[in-house]
């Protein structure tokens, strides 16, 4: 592209939003032109993200002025919570239809009305033009589009792994999803449930058939692996910082092997850099992927069960790293652009 592709961050503090600012700091195709944080507008971005010192002088501004900021934008990631990005994503769309909205939260990604206000509470009608960013299996789809849904930590953990192995009919559901994932997917909000006294040396599960993602990943399966109905999810805290660990147990067809699983999963993402299909006998490891944008995916075939393995930086792959995929692919740049190198800081704040 002849120009930097000026861009726009909404929730910068939070902590995708601070990895998200981390990747695009250094993406050759972009600049950074606006970022907003709740409550520290006015203040420079360096002073209240202090591992991004020295390389940037924006200033934070407040999550007012949306006509402005958009106008200026060719791009806009949205990393605001649950219940409020939507609803900034439709009034950009309005101040300015050229732009590129990514949406990182939840409230894009459930096409059905009905389904999205008994989860989220509520359903936005921008949801309709929104293309789900799984960008490995949807990357055609997100060629051109104007509106992503970036998906969530857990599903693309999960799905990364599952869509390939349900398409070639290699096994049959209903899938069971065992994930477990390090603090920072609570977000950076303090609460008793992330509080270090009680997340160190401990592991829990939590909202057992109560999870967001699970609708997520029936929606996705139903549509892009012709596998509809239930998913059992269980998510579990464990006491890292981050990273995510998607196991998955389905019953395996006739003639199912191991070999055949790693060999219909290599042949699907051949040629997408993302994606590590881990030779038989390796299982992959949380922090082989920590602070990249990769996806490890293994596969064991024991029992009459295919055994599918997911590994991911919930931060990146899981949030940030796959918003600046899908830019990348919107776009028409490298979808590697910028994403190779791993982000520059490895703090995470509790700031603004």
């Amino acid at each position: 592209m002849a120009s930097a592709l000026a861009v726009s961050v909404l929730g910068v503090t939070g902590y995708t939003g601070q990895v998200l600012a981390d990747i695009l700091l250094d993406h050759p195709n972009v600049r950074l032109v606006h970022a907003t944080s709740a409550s520290s507008g006015g203040k420079p971005l360096g002073a209240v993200l202090t591992a991004l010192r020295g390389r940037t002088e924006l200033v934070l501004e407040a999550p007012n002025g949306l006509e402005r900021l958009a106008r200026d934008s060719d791009v806009v990631f949205s990393c605001l919570p649950h219940g409020e990005s939507g609803k900034a994503v439709a009034a950009l769309r309005t101040f300015n239809p050229k732009a590129l909205l990514v949406d990182l939260s939840g409230d894009l990604r459930l096409k059905d009305p009905s389904l999205a206000a008994r989860w989220y509470g509520h359903a936005e009608p921008v949801a309709q033009e929104a293309v789900y960013g799984l960008s490995e299996v949807l990357g055609d789809e997100v060629a051109g589009a104007k509106v992503v849904s970036n998906p969530g930590c857990y599903p693309t953990s999960a799905l990364l792994p599952l869509i390939p192995v349900l398409k070639a009919r290699l096994a049959t559901g209903p899938a069971i999803i065992d994930s477990k994932s390090g603090v920072t997917g609570a977000g950076k909000q303090p609460t008793p449930f992330t509080h270090f006294g009680e997340v160190a040396e401990s592991v829990k599960a939590y909202k057992v058939g109560e999870h967001k993602h699970a609708p997520e990943i029936e929606q996705a399966l139903a549509r892009w692996a012709n596998a509809p109905g239930p998913v059992t999810f269980t998510p579990h805290l464990v006491p890292m910082l981050r990273g995510i660990l998607s196991t998955i147990y389905l019953d395996a067809a006739k003639g199912t092997t191991t070999e055949s699983v790693l060999e219909t999963l290599a042949s699907f993402y051949k040629g997408r850099r993302f994606v590590r299909v881990l030779p038989q006998g390796e299982l992959p490891d949380t922090k082989d992927t920590w602070g990249t944008n990769f996806c490890d995916v293994g596969a064991v075939v024991t029992g009459g069960k295919v055994v599918l393995f997911g590994a991911l930086d919930n931060l990146v792959k899981g949030a940030a790293g796959q918003a600046v995929q899908n830019m990348n692919l919107a776009l028409g740049l490298p979808e590697t652009t910028g994403l190779l190198a791993p982000p520059k800081s490895a703090r995470l704040q509790v700031a603004g």
